[in-house]
């Protein structure tokens, strides 16, 4: 199907079908996105207790979010090519630094809560 014909609900149902697709080529690709995804779904309930707050959650769901991106980026320059390329090292650095500063964002406002929980 043309995708320029679909439009409305047909469009919103191909979008989530391809969602879901990348979804399982992530979860059976990468370990780092399971175990994200794992520690995303066990943390949803901590953030409730600790702050009741849906920044806590946002912030753990950025780091999928990076995650997917790098996972993105590092398919995209395999399927350039198998040879080595200083620009294709870079490309796949960087996506790895975008996951570990994301990563820093949910660590620092975890601490944070913590401490107010314990300090309050």
């Amino acid at each position: 199907m043309d995708k320029k014909s679909l439009s409305g609900l047909p469009r919103l149902a191909a979008a989530w079908r391809n969602s879901m697709a990348g979804f399982r080529d992530a979860w059976r690709s990468e370990e780092a996105f399971r175990i994200e995804v794992i520690l995303a779904l066990l943390s949803i309930p901590a953030a409730i207790w600790i702050a009741r707050d849906a920044l806590l959650i946002a912030s753990v769901l950025l780091v999928l979010i990076v995650e997917v991106l790098n996972t993105a980026i590092e398919a995209a320059v395999d399927r350039i090519g198998p040879e080595r390329h200083e620009l294709s090292r870079m490309a796949k650095d960087m996506g790895s630094l975008a996951v570990a500063l994301s990563a820093l964002v949910p660590g620092l406002l975890w601490l944070a809560a913590l401490s107010e929980k314990v300090l309050a």
